[in-house]
C-alpha cells in the first residue's frame, strides 16, 4: 500500500516563502506524473503544478514565476517551492502521484497541508 506524506505547510506573511514536500511511502510504480493541487474554502480543487518523470513542468497561470515544482525520483518525492506568496494562495495543498500504466490512470493523494498567507 502506498501512502503520500506531506510536510512544509504553515502560516507566512505576504511576500514570504514556503517549501512543501511530499514523499511516497511504499512501492511506487512508474512512470508517474507528480503534482500539487490546492483547495480554498468554498472553491473547487485546482491544479497548481505538475512534473513528469522526464522533468517537464506545467503551472497554473496564477503561480507562474512564483512557484517551482521539482522531484527526486530516487526518493519518490516531489517539492513545491513557493515564493512571493499572496493571500489568495491560502488553501489546503494536496500532492498527487498519477500512475500512467493503468487504464484509467490511478491517482494517489496526500492528506493535505494548510498554507495560510496573511496580508
Amino acid at each position: 500500500q502506498v501512502q503520500l506524506v506531506e510536510s512544509g505547510g504553515g502560516l507566512v506573511q505576504a511576500g514570504g516563502s514556503l517549501r512543501l514536500s511530499c514523499e511516497a511511502l511504499g512501492r511506487m510504480i512508474s512512470p508517474i506524473v507528480m503534482g500539487w493541487y490546492r483547495q480554498a474554502p468554498g472553491k473547487q480543487r485546482e491544479l497548481v503544478a505538475t512534473i513528469t518523470s522526464l522533468g517537464r513542468t506545467n503551472y497554473a497561470d496564477s503561480v507562474k514565476g512564483r512557484f517551482t515544482i521539482s522531484r527526486d525520483n530516487a526518493k519518490n518525492t516531489v517539492y513545491l517551492q513557493m515564493n512571493s506568496l499572496k493571500p489568495e494562495d491560502t488553501a489546503v495543498y494536496y500532492c498527487n502521484f498519477r500512475i500512467l500504466l493503468t487504464a484509467p490512470p490511478y491517482d494517489y493523494w496526500g492528506q493535505g497541508t494548510q498554507v495560510t498567507v496573511s496580508s
